[in-house]
């Protein structure tokens, strides 16, 4: 009996490590994508609905470097394309770099063509376009998707690392690659709030024609708030490509826009102008989605095949009837 009893134990241990790193990679993936919310919403006081449909364009313009040699929209060929479809870390790294460049430029030019030109209007108006623009890069989104799954190069592949120590768990290097890349993503963005242009951002945000009137550029911040909510969604994007993710190392429509939603609980429970809360809201809920998924399995005949992606929402709801702002947002204050 004692040997048995040892047995359910480490067999208990790996279980709930594997589970709670599952959680902690797919928090920072949200988290991510929630960051890209906060900081267009700080900068803009836009939501933006159209996170998920830019996010997935570029992991498509990742996938025409590597996959097709090529670069988006361009007949030029791509010299530091891999040989058949798989790269070294460095390279893949480089061609991570250019997907967020590219990624940053399109955000730019959205916000110069569309939501510029709105500025003043009711946010209301502001998130119809939003919307909008989440139907217009749909076609290509589905058009370079349609017929089969394109690859993104991930150079570990489906491959895994065994914790002998931690009783033998098996973690995929995917979600070691997620949690690296959100660390350096959360100190970037750490680093640039405390910057001169972070600064002014944060302004921006506070009282857009209190910043004005210190001579700050609200139309820079604008784009540079959209440029780097962009390179942070297919940031996002990216990695959630990757194995053991259901879109298995390619683009495909797993990654379609309504993904997004899925994120809404992150920002909503966080606070929608808070950049901790973003992390932390992140966290949050992908523990609840996981830890239920895993724990509650033997259920699954009483609560549906479906009841863990439900958990984040009803985790949402339970923190806003105590704080309504969310766990980090900014409470409004109305005199009456």
């Amino acid at each position: 009996m004692p040997a048995l009893d040892s047995v359910v134990i480490a067999s208990g241990l790996s279980t709930f490590v594997q589970t709670l790193t599952k959680s902690i990679a797919l928090g920072c993936i949200y988290a991510m994508l929630g960051l890209s919310f906060v900081l267009i919403f700080k900068g803009t006081q836009v939501l933006n609905f159209a996170a998920g449909a830019i996010s997935m364009a570029g992991a498509l313009f990742m996938s025409i470097m590597i996959a097709d040699a090529g670069w988006p929209f361009l007949p030029w060929s791509n010299p530091f394309a891999p040989d058949g479809g798989r790269a070294s870390i460095p390279l893949w790294i480089l061609h991570l770099m250019f997907a967020l460049i590219l990624a940053a430029l399109m955000g730019m030019i959205i916000e110069r063509l569309a939501i510029r030109p709105m500025v003043g209007q009711p946010l209301f108006a502001m998130a119809v376009v939003t919307l909008g623009l989440e139907i217009a890069i749909r076609p290509f989104n589905l058009d370079a998707s349609a017929g089969q799954a394109r690859s993104i190069g991930v150079p570990w592949g489906n491959g895994t690392w065994t914790a002998d120590w931690l009783d033998g768990a098996v973690i995929p290097k995917s979600y070691l690659a997620a949690i690296i890349a959100a660390s350096i993503a959360f100190a970037a963005v750490y680093f640039f709030y405390r910057s001169r242009f972070g600064v002014a951002m944060r302004a921006v945000a506070f009282d857009q024609e209190a910043a004005m009137a210190q001579g700050i550029n609200v139309g820079r911040v604008f784009s540079v708030a959209w440029a780097l909510g962009a390179a942070l969604a297919v940031l996002a994007a990216i990695f959630f490509a990757m194995t053991p993710w259901p879109p298995n190392g390619a683009v495909s429509l797993e990654i379609h826009p309504i993904w997004v939603f899925r994120v809404l609980p992150v920002i909503i429970l966080g606070g929608l102008d808070s950049v901790v809360g973003a992390v932390y809201g992140g966290l949050i809920i992908a523990s609840f989605e996981i830890f239920a998924g895993q724990y509650l399995s033997q259920w699954t005949s009483i609560l549906g095949p479906g009841y863990s992606t439900i958990v984040p929402y009803l985790a949402m709801l339970g923190v806003l009837l105590v704080k309504p702002y969310g766990l980090f947002g900014t409470a409004e204050i109305r005199r009456v």
